[in-house]
């Protein structure tokens, strides 16, 4: 990729933490790169493929920076104790304000949302093997949607931006609610055979019913 390429995407990133989507004009984008405004056009065709493209690049690159945390997760517990160091990490460095402020831009205008799909995807990917792994053998495993599951943790933890800031009690209320369910789920796990049996038992039933 050229300098000038990925001095655009920087700056393009650089523009939604600080000025919101509403601010992210070709302007304000080339005056963060320090390049020419033409430039933005030239390389991208559109302001919404510049930011479609940075918000996949730099996705794929934070992505990549935690997946080795992801794979040493060994419990629900220490999922969400990623989660909570993740996103005070993301947030600190302004990520999950870029990507708030690109969901939010996907409202309005459907040429971004395939970027926010994608960035969550990558998320989302890492989150469900981890859940996959650690729920393969759970009592509960047959109750659980875990595409689902990690799409809702996922979620959670770009939501909780909208938190953070105006109602902190209420984010460490989210928080905690998360790690209540992931004690839950240990204690299932630690049920005898014939407890277990009957756990699968009533969730049956209870999946069954109309």
């Amino acid at each position: 990729m050229s300098d000038t390429k990925q001095k655009l995407l920087d700056g393009t990133v650089e523009t939604l933490r600080t000025k919101g989507i509403a601010g992210t004009s070709a302007r304000a984008i080339a005056t963060a790169a320090g390049v020419n405004q033409a430039l933005v056009f030239y390389h991208f065709g559109s302001v919404d493929q510049l930011i479609d493209a940075a918000c996949r690049d730099g996705a794929g690159s934070r992505v990549d920076e935690y997946h080795e945390r992801f794979s040493k997760v060994a419990s629900l517990r220490e999922l969400l104790e990623l989660g909570r160091a993740l996103h005070t990490e993301e947030s600190a460095r302004g990520n999950v304000a870029v990507m708030a402020q690109v969901l939010a831009g996907a409202q309005q205008d459907e040429a971004l949302a395939p970027a926010g799909r994608h960035a969550l995807s990558l998320w989302i990917t890492e989150i469900e093997t981890v859940l996959a792994r650690l729920l393969v053998r759970s009592p509960v495993a047959e109750a659980i949607d875990v595409p689902g599951l990690a799409r809702a943790v996922s979620a959670a933890f770009v939501g909780l931006e909208l938190y953070d800031g105006v109602d902190d009690r209420g984010a460490d209320q989210a928080f905690a609610a998360l790690e209540q369910f992931a004690v839950l789920i240990e204690v299932a796990e630690d049920l005898g055979p014939v407890a277990r049996r009957a756990l699968r038992s009533r969730l049956r039933k209870a999946r069954s019913k109309p």
